[in-house]
């Protein structure tokens, strides 16, 4: 008897063991929420938990069904795919997951799209001020530290301390420079063990890097950036992650991650993609390839990956209210993929933009992925790509000591612009956090300075400018990356010299300052410039002279790249002359006759308004 009795607890321990072991758990969902009313009614809702594969889900709710619950290799996955009808009520969707006797409910949150603000793109009316986030500000150092990586502010590559507040702190002095929109290099979660300042090492994509603040925090940074008129612009990575992103522990599938998982260096051989001539090797080495180890690539080729990369794009977008992105590493991954995320962005959004960062030395490369570009079979419907090869010319073209420059070369680059199917939808930049600066140490005076701003700042295009450029900031790419994304003296509590104020700065870099914001608030209010076209002219002894023209609203720029002062017959301008008698210089206020010769000095520039 007492055996028997023994037998039977032990038969029911084990059974409650079972029970236990059968229990279901939800370890995490992404994304957190969704909305009613989108113009897609589908979206993908991802659940990982131990064997969550092996439950059958059922969801019963007004309005809203199940269209998929989609397993992969890994029975810790599931892929759901919910319809969310027009008729749909916002609400908690009961999501039931059964295996066997056992049953979980998870209640899913289905929300109103309250906030209409934002999503409005940005076009050839807008200058981008770019900003390393980690390198800019630091409002909350409570935020600096986690886990176990602290701040380093002598280390270049080390974590600064730069966050939200910083940058909100600031807003007035970016609008007052005369920024229209705020661009600021990643901002989601760098759970990595050397800190990843830069951003482009994602170890969560639903999450905020809790050193900059909260998601809530960022949402509140991109509406007060709209409360003072100006935009803000989001850097996103959907080419990789980190190698501490959660899901590296436990792939969904083998083809996760492109090479089975397995480290493989990119050859970094952009152009083979475009390319009639490739080796497909050498094109598979390329698109297959992982950027470092730290950054494994991400196989958008993936179905389920694919909407899962495109959904979280979507969603920071109605989350946050963002107006743009721009999109890392753009050319590395699959073209298919790209044409397919731009559309469903656009579909959602029709005012949205987003800029591909297309690193190539020609511009033939950036017009192949163009949307509507006569250069590809495919459209990609990228509306708008980065034009490093006009970056690139103008590196060279100003040039405070060299006679003449290289003002031919910058011609002949704009020249080329047949090649874009939209050239006035590029961005245009003298610098960035990948290049070295355009000030340079050696510079004695503001003549280049002075010359590629006014050259960026009227030519085609949508421009860009990198924090500090206003300061007279250097660095080159020798130096090392964390060289070129230095912190901006004054936006720390401890720092002796505060630049982003007028009495922190020298002489010379607050003629710059002023010189750049000059520039910038005339550039709000000038339709030619934001809204009309180009015409140019062969440059003749060291001068280049082109005109921007919208109506009656018209523009004339010289610049003089000789070390002489010279004088500038204006009779073979009468393209954009017209009827037009006088020009007022944007920078000096000069009121200037056009029916005589112009005297302009040694590397100057005019920014001339025309009128009668």
């Amino acid at each position: 008897m007492y055996k028997k009795i023994i037998y039977l607890l032990l038969v029911l321990i084990l059974f409650q063991v079972g029970g236990a072991l059968a229990a279901i758990t939800v370890s995490r969902v992404e994304p957190a929420n969704w909305w009613t009313g989108m113009k897609k009614s589908e979206f993908q809702i991802l659940v990982y938990g131990p064997g969550i594969g092996k439950s059958k889900v059922t969801l019963n709710y007004p309005g809203v069904s199940l269209r998929e619950a989609a397993t992969v290799e890994n029975p810790n996955y599931l892929f759901l795919y919910v319809n969310v009808g027009k008729n749909a009520k916002a609400g908690n969707l009961p999501i039931t997951f059964s295996n066997g006797g056992e049953k979980f409910v998870y209640s899913y949150p289905l929300k109103n799209r309250t906030d209409k603000s934002g999503a409005l793109g940005f076009d050839a009316s807008d200058v981008l001020y770019l900003i390393t986030p980690d390198r800019f500000a630091n409002g909350n150092p409570s935020n600096d530290n986690l886990d176990s990586v602290l701040i380093n502010r002598n280390s270049p590559n080390a974590r600064h301390g730069g966050d939200y507040q910083g940058v909100s702190e600031k807003l007035d002095y970016i609008k007052d420079l005369g920024m229209t929109t705020v661009w600021l290099n990643p901002i989601q979660e760098n759970r990595m063990r050397g800190g990843s300042y830069h951003g482009y090492a994602i170890t969560d994509f639903y999450q905020s890097d809790p050193r900059f603040g909260s998601n809530e925090e960022f949402r509140e940074l991109t509406k007060s950036t709209h409360d003072k008129g100006m935009k803000m612009v989001m850097d996103m990575v959907l080419n990789h992650c980190g190698s501490s992103h959660w899901w590296m522990k436990d792939l969904p599938s083998k083809d996760w991650i492109n090479n089975n998982g397995v480290f493989l260096q990119t050859n970094h051989a952009t152009v083979s993609v475009m390319d009639v001539h490739a080796a497909e090797s050498e094109r598979n080495t390329f698109l297959n390839g992982w950027f470092t180890r730290g950054m494994p690539d991400l196989n958008q080729r993936n179905p389920h990956l694919a909407t899962y990369l495109i959904e979280n794009s979507i969603w920071w977008i109605e989350y946050a209210r963002i107006d743009g992105i721009r999109q890392d590493t753009y050319s590395y991954m699959d073209f298919d993929f790209l044409a397919r995320w731009n559309k469903e962005v656009y579909d959602e959004y029709p005012q949205f933009n987003i800029v591909g960062e297309t690193w190539y030395n020609k511009k033939t490369s950036p017009a192949w992925w163009q949307g509507n570009s006569a250069l590809s079979n495919k459209n990609s419907n990228l509306k708008t790509p980065m034009d490093f090869s006009l970056t690139f010319a103008m590196q060279k073209a100003f040039d405070g000591k060299a006679d003449n420059g290289y003002l031919g070369d910058l011609f002949e680059d704009i020249a080329q612009d047949f090649v874009y199917a939209d050239p006035y939808n590029v961005m245009t930049f003298l610098d960035n956090h990948d290049l070295g600066r355009f000030s340079r140490k050696e510079d004695e005076d503001l003549k280049r300075y002075k010359q590629g701003l006014a050259f960026l700042l009227t030519m085609r295009g949508i421009p860009q400018i990198y924090y500090g450029t206003e300061v007279l900031m250097t660095g080159t790419k020798e130096d090392g990356d964390g060289k070129l994304r230095v912190d901006f003296p004054g936006g720390w509590k401890e720092d002796k010299v505060d630049q982003f104020s007028k009495t922190g700065r020298s002489e010379i870099q607050n003629e710059a300052w002023t010189y750049l914001q000059k520039l910038l608030q005339w550039r709000k209010t000038n339709l030619a410039v934001t809204k009309g076209k180009m015409i140019h002219y062969a440059p003749k002894n060291g001068i280049y002279v082109y005109g921007r023209i919208k109506d009656d609203a018209r523009v004339i720029v010289i610049i003089n790249s000789s070390l002489k002062e010279q004088n500038v017959p204006m009779d073979r301008f009468s393209d954009i002359i017209g009827v037009f008698t006088k020009g007022k210089d944007v920078l000096s206020g000069k009121v200037i006759e056009l029916d005589k010769q112009i005297s302009i000095s040694a590397k100057g520039e005019y920014i001339l308004e025309l009128g009668k």
